[in-house]
């Protein structure tokens, strides 16, 4: 007979206790921090620990530099008062490197989710060896880490953001890049490292551009109480990514949410992944804009801007291509939403600037096709994501959630006394 109980494993012993109890204290002293200021007293409560162990706990805080203290906080409550705590501006950062199709972006974030350093540069990568595209991301990733030098942030993990399948460190299938089977991070630390002689080397790992713009969304941008969210981004491919109840969804081998390659018209026009009558035919960055008649090779972005302004000074086939993307997107929404059920919709990228006219019929055909009836046309659950939702930012930011996790073991020094 087969034994469906969950082994035990090892009970905690006080060091681990300790640690763990370190990342409370120090989420709830961000946490606190980003609505009002953060005490002693008010960590004790939030977390349910005794004043004496969150003092005990947020002095080794303070030693090791993951926490400032300043000036006194009065609670309007008997007692002495507190002084105000915030996590620090300086030390300990996440690295984010997205690369895209036609541009890369990298970014640094503090302990706080705070952006602090972003350099962009728009790049054709399309048909330029994987290495190449690779050494690129790492040059301006070394300039960015020169900035945050000067401001004493000290980036300790990198994370890439890249379009297409991502598993084991690897991008096994990347359609419009026209890569398969790159070893992404091996060959990004490899290229960083050359540029820094002397330095240590930083961890590197490797997620879905889609999948960590989804996590900025829900970590910094404006869902409010929404934790179930379908997120869809527009570049000249289309990038989706689930989240559910806070946590996302990547499927059983970490490929869950391309929508881009939603079938939408088996005999529809060739896509770059082998399949025909794909969304991104019909919705993406180059398929908007060559049927609006605009020219993509002058570059993306200026095409994208040069669409949006056409839709807003009423130009026909601008806003007919929108449309009919509006429509498309709809659609295979629609089918999503059946399936899992989210409290909202938000779309990113590209789409976020186009939303004016591509909101409405995209939320017409949800609200004729989903079935529960609980979308309702203007009903607010499709929405433009922030501007703090992007892929870099949350390449980043994942990087500092394994700081946020465990402190003790990003500390200059070892030492955590029981």
């Amino acid at each position: 007979m087969k034994s469906y109980l969950t082994p035990l494993g090892s009970k905690a012993d006080k060091d681990t206790v300790r640690r763990h109890n370190l990342s409370l204290v120090l989420r709830a002293v961000r946490d606190e921090g980003e609505a009002a200021e953060a005490t002693r007293a008010g960590v004790s409560a939030r977390v349910g620990l005794t004043r004496a162990a969150v003092s005990s706990l947020v002095e080794q805080l303070l030693d090791s530099g993951f926490v400032t203290e300043s000036g006194k906080t009065f609670s309007g409550q008997a007692g002495r008062p507190g002084t105000a705590l915030k996590v620090a501006r300086t030390g300990p950062a996440g690295l984010g490197v997205e690369i895209n199709i036609d541009y890369v972006s990298v970014c640094v974030v503090d302990l706080a989710g705070t952006g602090r350093v972003r350099q962009t540069e728009h790049l054709d990568n399309r048909g330029a060896p994987p290495a190449e595209v690779l050494a690129r991301a790492a040059r301006i990733a070394a300039r960015t880490l020169e900035s945050a030098r000067e401001q004493d942030l000290y980036p300790v993990g990198t994370a890439l953001a890249l379009p297409g399948l991502v598993s084991g460190g690897s991008v096994r299938q990347a359609p419009n890049l026209g890569w398969n089977e790159v070893a992404a991070e091996v060959l990004f630390a490899e290229a960083l490292a050359a540029l820094r002689p002397g330095s240590g080397p930083l961890p590197v790992r490797s997620e879905n551009e889609a999948n960590l713009a989804a996590l900025a969304e829900l970590w910094f941008g404006g869902l409010d109480q929404v934790r179930s969210f379908l997120y869809l981004t527009g570049e000249i491919g289309v990038g989706g990514a689930l989240v559910l109840d806070g946590e996302l969804l990547r499927g059983a081998h970490g490929f869950a949410g391309e929508i881009g390659h939603v079938v939408v018209d088996p005999a529809g026009p060739e896509c770059r992944c082998g399949s025909r009558g794909c969304l991104e035919q019909y919705a993406g960055q180059s398929a908007l804009l060559r049927a609006a008649g605009i020219d993509e090779a002058g570059g993306g972005a200026a095409g994208v801007r040069e669409l949006e302004g056409r839709a807003r000074a009423g130009d026909p086939r601008a806003l007919a291509a929108v449309a009919d993307a509006g429509r498309m997107l709809g659609q295979v929404l629609s089918g999503a939403v059946n399936l899992f059920d989210p409290d909202a919709v938000v779309l990113g990228g590209i789409y976020r600037c186009l939303m004016p006219w591509l909101s409405p019929p995209a939320d017409e055909e949800l609200t004729g096709r989903v079935v529960s009836g609980l979308w309702s046309r203007d009903g607010g659950r499709l929405r433009a994501s922030s501007v703090a939702g992007d892929a870099a930012r949350g390449a980043a930011a994942l990087v500092v959630q394994d700081v946020l996790a465990d402190p003790a073991a990003y500390a200059p020094s070892a030492g955590t006394d029981a």
